[in-house]
């Protein structure tokens, strides 16, 4: 089988592009230039210079990718963890896209010396919690966030109860409002975006509720918005009020009591099983979930035992999701 190959003026253009990209050898032959004649310059054919101009954008892709490396996630009792470094400490982060502010335990708040300040009450899935705040340094994937107020929260409950092993940072909303980002649960991996690159999967609007970006789904064919929760690592949440109002927790329809809850304790809550649960396109039937009955509660809060089934694009910036079935 012939080689053919086009010199741009670059040096060594096409050699790198033969090597880099296989789609490269049938783009040459569809010039049909031979390996034998180089062409430098104004003596390229208009052809030969555009292919040469395609090279460099796929070359400037390649470079751009490079400098955003794929971080691997790691899945642990159905909860995301990823490689962080803060105020250049290396350790790892459980990844929560509903946490209005990160959070860091006090044990590694005082391993780096950190200056606590403050009094406050924190809200969590589970209940009130006190908490303190202390200025950080991020750096997760290949986005920096300096100066980050974190609130110092005891989190010895839920790594004891929730993950099975201990939890020293949360890495909340931020680092979702500083970029755009690639997750693919099941895959393993995380990725910085930039709002050039194409995005596959179905755009969905975001609205927010009490501080967590939420999307649009069906319940049993009724309309809800459902936050957006990779912290959840249990089953769906339903807000008693929307249940209620909706018939859905008519007499019979509770199946089960289970545990919940994050930060702050341990709940108690009823479960129902729902027919069916739209998302995205995708329909999952006989969905589990237990009943949130705070007064601050969503509509639904949709966690990793569903998003794991997509690779998900989020840009709360702009407020847009892409869901890709996988």
């Amino acid at each position: 089988m012939a080689e053919y190959r086009v010199c741009g003026q670059v040096a060594g253009i096409c050699a790198e592009a033969v090597v880099s990209a296989t789609a490269s050898f049938e783009l040459c032959r569809i010039i049909e230039i031979p390996v034998r004649h180089q062409f430098v310059g104004e003596q390229m054919p208009p052809v030969a210079r555009a292919l040469a101009g395609v090279i460099l954008a796929f070359q400037a892709f390649a470079a751009l990718a490079a400098d955003r490396p794929t971080v691997a996630l790691t899945v642990r009792a159905d909860r995301l963890f990823l490689p962080i470094e803060v105020n250049g400490r290396q350790t790892e982060a459980l990844l929560d896209s509903a946490a209005e502010s990160s959070l860091i335990d006090p044990t590694f708040a005082r391993e780096l010396e950190l200056k606590v300040s403050g009094h406050e009450t924190a809200r969590g899935s589970g209940g009130e919690q006190e908490a303190q705040f202390a200025q950080v340094s991020v750096h997760a994937a290949s986005v920096r966030m300096k100066d980050l107020t974190v609130a110092v929260v005891d989190l010895s409950d839920i790594s004891r109860r929730l993950v099975g092993s201990q939890v020293k940072f949360i890495l909340g909303r931020e680092f979702f409002d500083a970029a755009r980002l690639r997750i693919d649960i099941d895959g393993g991996s995380l990725q910085v975006l930039t709002r050039a690159e194409p995005v596959s999967g179905l755009a969905l609007a975001l609205t927010d509720h009490a501080g967590i970006e939420s999307m649009p789904v069906r319940v049993e064919g009724i309309a809800a918005a459902a936050e957006f929760d990779l912290g959840n690592g249990s089953d769906v949440l339903i807000g008693k009020a929307f249940a209620e109002r909706n018939g859905l927790l008519a007499p019979g329809r509770v199946i089960a009591t289970r545990s919940g809850g994050g930060i702050g304790g341990k709940r108690d809550r009823e479960v129902l099983r729902l027919s069916t649960l739209e998302l995205a396109g995708s329909t999952f039937r006989d969905v589990d979930a237990a009943v949130d009955a705070m007064d601050n509660a969503g509509e639904l809060n949709v966690g990793v035992k569903i998003l794991r089934h997509f690779i998900v694009v989020t840009d709360f910036s702009q407020h847009r999701i892409w869901l890709q079935p996988r």
